[in-house]
């Protein structure tokens, strides 16, 4: 490395050589003293000055020695800063020469030349920092050392750990180094190092201040980064909350619809079990009625016995083994007196057997029947044999008569012609009996509403024969459901459900529009809609007669007070329903259509009411099981009346029409378990109105049917048929003892109206 150092007076160069580049330092620098590079060297030195230059070296040399054994020389100095090590850590390391020491040193040889007075001193201008190494210090003297100034040194540049500093010294060198400024010198080295400490503390109070910002800036930083973890955490934990809330909804849903389900697991569970209570108490109740019906059924086979019993014992009795007729005294009765008193030993013997183990079987009712058959076939040909031998005896007699009178007019014909005596012909009276036929006034009645039917199917033709027309087919399939539809709607469930109904029908005939069938309908689709109706609605309610009510007897009255709120508004639904109720029922006019001549059996049977097909005839059951349901509807609907209309006008068809058709009934000839079957149903559906209607009149005609009536259908009721006779007898029996008809089962009352 090389300094410039610039004198008054002359110009000398210093060199400092450091091996490696290193920091420079007294011990290891070597000072080379010369002329600057590139002088011409017009400035040398006289031979006098020369040896007081070697002089002065030997003094350098010295002081150089001195300076490096003292414990500054041993310090290191650093050109630059050190950025990665400690800002304290230089004033705790080794101490080493100020890079300065070569100015000084350079000013301690400028003082020490004899010539130069001791008060030619000063400072340096602009000190520049040399590179701390550990090299010796050459000093270089100028090739020529004079009193005349050196020329300026040109600044020169070396390479190594730093930039090369050139330190300008506007001072002339002494040739020689005073002993006495030693103390100077180390005055001056302890200035420079105080300078450097003070811009060393200078340096460390702003790198303090950059720290104190840095660990500002960091502090701040790190708030702030603070306060976004708290945000964070913050957030976290509302989301954490938020899923732990959403959880726990969850878990609560999950948990409600558990116990929904549970709950509904439960109602099933329940209705399962009320199901199975319900089939075991409807089970039950069907067990006892099957033995309500077989104990009913055993009493009725044990009355029949009984009954078959006491026509046996009388037909017995009309067997007389003693009997001898004066004129027929051949004839022998003991055989059929035997037989008969074995028919009768026969059946007492069922009747024991029976009774002993509960009641008769139909087995035991059809041997006492074939008894029974026996018995009467028994008198039978008893009577027989007595009527051939009467009616031989007779001819026998007349034979005898007639050749009496042969014998008597041939004595005669000698005599004179007299007159024969008239022979008075006994005639039988014939008793006077009720009568077959109807009044005239009521099949006049009859064949009215007959013809009223009629004419209103007539009226409706177009609708009825429609075939090609889709639109009229579609019109009358939807205002017959329009009609039908409520009617087999109609139930005991509650009073407004039938208002409804009721209303709808209402509705209908009036020409309001109705739904049916997810449709609107309405009568005035059609100019012929309102009759046909009409039609179909009363042939509806004659229908749920001989079906619903047949089945269940309770039905008639829902359906009656029904079909009597819409007779009331429509007159000409009642005509047509009293039309087809004496077509399927001739007994209600009442009427026993006569077989006239030319008319099929088929035919005959269906004017008498019952229901023939593929030529069969239906069963005697079922026919009595239609007619007595459709006596039931008429009976309840001339008793009831519709109660949210206009009580102010009669009943159409009332209890009047009633008591039209019981008299007409009893003056008329009974049918064999017919006339039974309907008066019981009669009076027992109507009989409770009747009674409270006509009082006294009533009860006479009821001591009528007992005294009079019954005793005629009893004599034409066959052995078969006694069991709906029974009932009524029952019937009869139960009401004149009790002074009291009840109240029909299944009547309505006024609590079902507010249901």
């Amino acid at each position: 490395m090389r300094k410039k150092i610039n004198y008054p007076s002359q110009n000398l160069y210093f060199r400092l050589k450091t091996p490696g580049g290193g920091p420079v330092g007294i011990r290891t620098a070597v000072l080379e003293l010369g002329p600057a590079p590139g002088g011409s060297g017009r400035a040398g030195l006289s031979p006098a000055r020369r040896s007081g230059a070697m002089e002065s070296r030997a003094l350098r040399w010295e002081t150089l020695a001195a300076l490096s054994s003292s414990s500054k020389g041993r310090l290191s100095y650093g050109r630059r800063w050190p950025h990665d090590e400690d800002l304290l850590e230089g004033c705790m390391s080794p101490v080493v020469l100020s890079p300065y020491s070569g100015w000084v040193l350079d000013r301690v040889v400028g003082q020490s030349a004899p010539e130069i007075a001791p008060s030619r001193s000063s400072t340096p201008k602009e000190p520049a920092p040399l590179t701390n190494g550990s090299s010796p210090l050459e000093v270089t003297p100028a090739s020529c050392r004079g009193s005349s100034p050196l020329p300026p040194a040109q600044p020169s540049e070396t390479k190594g750990n730093g930039d090369l500093g050139l330190l300008e010294v506007d001072h002339e060198v002494f040739p020689a180094v005073l002993p006495c400024k030693v103390t100077e010198v180390e005055g001056c080295i302890r200035m420079y190092e105080e300078m450097h400490r003070l811009k060393g503390k200078e340096g460390l109070r702003q790198r303090q201040e950059q720290q104190e910002q840095m660990v500002r800036a960091v502090s701040d930083l790190a708030s702030e980064q603070l306060k976004r973890f708290d945000e964070l955490k913050e957030l976290k934990q509302h989301q954490e909350f938020q899923d732990l809330q959403e959880v726990m909804e969850k878990s609560s849903k999950e948990a409600q619809g558990q116990q929904e389900k549970l709950k509904e697991e439960h109602r099933h569970r329940a209705k399962v079990l009320n199901l199975k209570l319900r089939e075991a108490e409807q089970q039950r109740q069907r067990q006892e009625e099957l033995e309500r019906l077989r104990k009913e059924e055993g009493q009725e086979r044990l009355r029949r016995l009984y009954s078959i019993q006491e026509e046996v014992l009388q037909l017995n009795q009309q067997i007389d083994p003693n009997y001898r007729h004066k004129d027929l005294p051949r004839i022998d009765l003991s055989a059929y007196s035997n037989r008969g008193n074995q028919i009768c030993g026969l059946v007492s013997g069922l009747i024991r057997t029976t009774s002993e183990r509960g009641f008769p079987t139909q087995v035991d009712v059809a041997n006492t029947e074939r008894a029974l058959q026996e018995m009467r076939g028994l008198i039978s040909s008893m009577q027989q044999e007595i009527a051939a031998a009467v009616e031989e005896k007779r001819r026998r007699d007349e034979e005898e008569e007639r050749q009496k009178q042969t014998e008597l007019l041939k004595k005669e014909q000698m005599k004179a012609q007299t007159p024969a005596p008239a022979q008075q012909s006994g005639g039988k009276q014939q008793k006077e009996g009720l009568q077959v036929k109807a009044e005239e006034s009521t099949m006049q009645w009859y064949r009215q509403l007959q013809d009223a039917a009629e004419q209103c199917v007539a009226s409706f033709s177009e609708i009825s024969n429609c075939k090609d027309n889709n639109e009229v087919k579609k019109i009358k399939t939807d205002l017959q459901k329009a009609a039908t539809i409520p009617v087999s709607q109609i139930s005991r469930i509650a009073g407004s459900q039938l208002r409804e109904i009721f209303d709808k029908i209402n509705n209908l005939l009036s020409g309001k529009s109705v739904q049916s069938g997810g449709r609107t309908v309405s009568v005035t689709q059609h100019p012929q809609g309102l009759d046909f109706v009409y039609y179909k609605l009363a042939e509806k309610f004659v229908n749920q007669g001989e079906e619903e009510v047949a089945s269940h007897h309770d039905a008639a009255f829902p359906i009656a007070v029904v079909a009597s709120g819409i007779w009331e508004l429509h007159p000409r639904v009642g005509d047509l329903f009293l039309a087809h109720l004496h077509k399927k029922c001739p007994y209600s006019v009442p009427f026993y259509p006569a077989l006239k001549e030319g008319t099929s059996m088929e035919d005959y049977q269906r004017m008498l009411g019952y229901q023939v097909k593929d030529s069969k005839i239906e069963e005697q059951d079922h026919f009595l099981k239609r007619m007595s349901g459709l006596i039931r509807l008429y009976a309840a609907i001339i008793q009831l009346r519709w109660p949210y209309g206009n009580k102010q006008g009669a009943h159409p068809h009332g209890l009047n029409y009633g008591w039209r058709w019981l008299a007409q009934m009893l003056n008329m000839e009974p049918l064999a378990d017919v006339t039974a079957t309907l008066l019981f149903d009669f009076l027992e559906v109507c009989g409770n109105a009747l009674m409270k209607q006509y009082q006294v009149q009533f009860w006479k005609m009821m001591l009528l049917i007992r005294e009079d009536y019954f005793p005629r259908i009893e004599a034409i009721t066959s052995s078969g048929q006694m069991g709906s006779l029974m009932r009524f007898k029952q019937f009869l029996e139960t009401c004149l003892q009790q002074k009291e008809i009840p109240l029909p089962k299944g009547s309505l009352q006024a609590s079902f109206w507010r249901s």
